[in-house]
Formats: C-alpha cells, sequence, structure tokens
C-alpha cells in the first residue's frame, strides 16, 4: 500500500467493507442458506480465515515497516501456541480419566 492510500485512510475503509462482507455473508449463510450443516460450518471457516488474514494485512500493517520477517515468525508462533491450547483443551476436557 502506497503512503498516499494509508494517508487518507482509503485502505482502512476498504478493509473494513470487505470484513462487513463476509461477516454478513456468514450471517446469511446461517440463517437463510439450505445447505448441509458441515457445509456451512465449512464456509463459514473459510470466510473467518480470510478475515483473519484480511485484519493482518490491513489494520495490523503486517507487511510494512523493517522487521516484517520478525512479525511473521511471531504471527506463525502466536497461532500454533493458539493451536496448541485449543486441542490441547480439548484431548484433557475429552480424555475421560477419572480423577482418584
Amino acid at each position: 500500500m502506497n503512503n498516499k492510500t494509508h494517508a487518507s485512510g482509503v485502505g482502512n475503509i476498504i478493509g473494513y467493507v470487505i470484513g462487513l462482507i463476509l461477516t454478513f455473508a456468514a450471517a446469511w449463510l446461517v440463517l437463510k442458506s439450505s445447505l448441509a450443516t458441515s457445509m456451512k460450518w465449512t464456509i463459514i471457516s473459510i470466510f473467518a480465515i480470510i478475515q483473519a488474514g484480511l485484519q493482518l494485512f490491513m489494520f495490523m500493517h503486517m507487511s510494512e515497516g523493517e522487521d516484517r520477517d520478525t512479525k511473521v515468525v511471531h504471527t506463525i508462533y502466536a497461532i500454533f501456541m493458539g493451536i496448541v491450547v485449543v486441542f490441547g483443551s480439548i484431548w484433557v476436557m475429552t480424555a475421560g480419566h477419572p480423577i482418584g
């Protein structure tokens, strides 16, 4: 993104509008679509991944600055740790080992 677009806020407005479109598309999918539930979950998950990427690049300026590589490494680490926490928690809660 060039400095002129960044300074005027056009990029932020575009990112905001795309985020709204993805959110309303997911809401419509849940409320009005006749697709199977598993297909709805798949599509909503895809929308969520797209919107997370949009947030990283449009609002958190992931591709800007001198320390881009560090930002990418930290983001990948954060995603990995989030996955470990979520799936580790599910694993522990569903292990079914009685205490005592």
